[in-house]
């Protein structure tokens, strides 16, 4: 049987703090969404989201796009990044026109949507995203498609999201030295939501937490759009540290020990169990651990101890800002996890007693051709940014005249702006 034909080929690459990961799908005639292959390696050169070695950060980049060409059997074209750092600010901008108590056509949806770019105030950073989230028809909200309706004022929801400029250049500019054209830079939060928040948990209110390695970001959802935004510059890399740091020992050994023994519960047994500080095939001649016994064992209870005590900063934290996000009362009864941090044993009921509210994992959903071993919270944003490229979302900035992606406010913007000018005109 031969293979489907595709009519558009996606490709993405998530530049974390632990892994980079590269994924490329493709959409068939008829609609489906396929993955054709993806991969991912450790991260070099990024720390907390942000560029600290170029050349490295490029070598990792161009190492999981081989990688990924190399199982798709083909070459990518321009590609998504995501960014979890660069100071990612979201922000709703609300704009009403007109109309008459006349039928909304076409060129009235897009009147208003250029005239929302007037009301976006970037102040110096970069916009990645200003797309329209839900119409309204005097003053009624919910509306999805307004065209066609009838009403006296037509209003729109526009949910723009910030960035600072230079990392995100960084960023842009590690995947360009790897030969790559970058399409556009989506926030992670808006990715991670699309691949685990459901349409009605975004429509009723929900908390998103991705808990990465170096960076937390908090994001609350409701009306079907993301509302607020909080960066913790903390993860599951600082549990790793806490545990090198407390036994003694280096952090690949440290990681291994959080993930295959690791938990976010305390349980009786913990007190008599002993893990061995190395792993299979190690050397056992080397430093004991701090702690350890003879044979290099330590408690695992002692463990449990140590991550619960750097989680419990972590949550503190996330509470701050769920609390900052006005994610109390009624409207805050639900929060999701994700990220690799997620994957911690235990972490829902250990978050769930420590926010006072129901949580849950979550996982993206199982795309056709993606490997079972992506559909964990670590690669969350990774099949986010595919489905944030098959829905097509739209973009105020691509409505009538061009609003220049990543065009800042401040006088060399408009300088730049002047020189554009005299070139389209003179």
């Amino acid at each position: 049987m031969a293979p489907p034909r595709l009519t558009r080929v996606i490709s993405a690459v998530n530049i974390g703090s632990f892994r980079i990961s590269a994924i490329i799908a493709g959409i068939t005639e008829t609609g489906e969404l396929m993955v054709l292959g993806s991969a991912h390696r450790a991260a070099q050169g990024v720390k907390r989201g942000y560029v600290t070695d170029m050349s490295a950060a490029t070598y990792a980049v161009r190492d999981a796009i081989e990688r990924a060409e190399k199982q798709a059997q083909t070459n990518v074209g321009p590609v998504l990044i995501a960014t979890a750092g660069a100071g990612l600010v979201s922000q709703v901008a609300q704009v009403e026109i007109e109309i008459g108590g006349r039928r909304i056509e076409q060129d009235d949806i897009d009147h208003l949507l250029v005239a929302g770019r007037e009301v976006i105030q970037p102040d110096g950073r970069m916009v990645l995203h200003a797309q329209p989230a839900h119409y309204t028809l005097d003053g009624a909200h919910g509306v999805a498609n307004p065209k066609g309706l009838h009403a006296e004022r037509l209003g729109v929801d526009i949910h723009v999201m910030l960035a600072d400029g230079a990392p995100i250049r960084n960023l842009t500019e590690s995947v360009q030295q790897a030969h790559l054209a970058v399409e556009a830079v989506v926030g992670s939060p808006i990715a991670a939501g699309l691949a685990c928040l459901t349409p009605e948990e975004r429509d009723l209110g929900v908390a998103l937490v991705e808990f990465g390695a170096d960076v937390t970001n908090v994001s609350v959802h409701a009306g079907g759009m993301l509302l607020g935004l909080a960066s913790i510059p903390l993860g599951s890399a600082d549990i790793t540290d806490a545990v090198a740091s407390h036994f003694g020992i280096r952090r690949f050994q440290a990681e291994r020990l959080k993930c295959v023994n690791g938990s976010a519960l305390a349980s009786p047994a913990d007190h008599r169990e002993l893990i061995t500080i190395n792993g299979p095939g190690e050397e056992t001649t080397g430093p004991l651990a701090r702690h350890a016994d003879e044979q290099n064992r330590i408690p695992r209870a002692e463990l449990v101890s140590v991550i619960t005590g750097q989680l419990g900063r972590i949550m503190e934290d996330v509470n701050r800002a769920l609390k900052s996000l006005g994610f109390t009362g009624q409207r805050g009864q639900q929060v999701v996890f994700t990220g690799g941090g997620a994957e911690l044993v235990g972490l829902a009921d250990y978050a769930q007693a420590a926010l006072g509210k129901p949580v849950r994992i979550g996982r993206p959903a199982q795309l056709p051709g993606l490997p079972e071993a992506y559909v964990r919270p670590g690669f969350a944003t990774l099949a986010g940014m595919v489905l944030f490229a098959a829905a097509d979302p739209v973009d105020i900035r691509a409505v009538g005249p061009r609003y220049r992606a990543g065009e800042q406010s401040g006088g060399m913007g408009l300088l730049s702006r002047i020189y554009r000018a005299v070139l389209e005109y003179f």
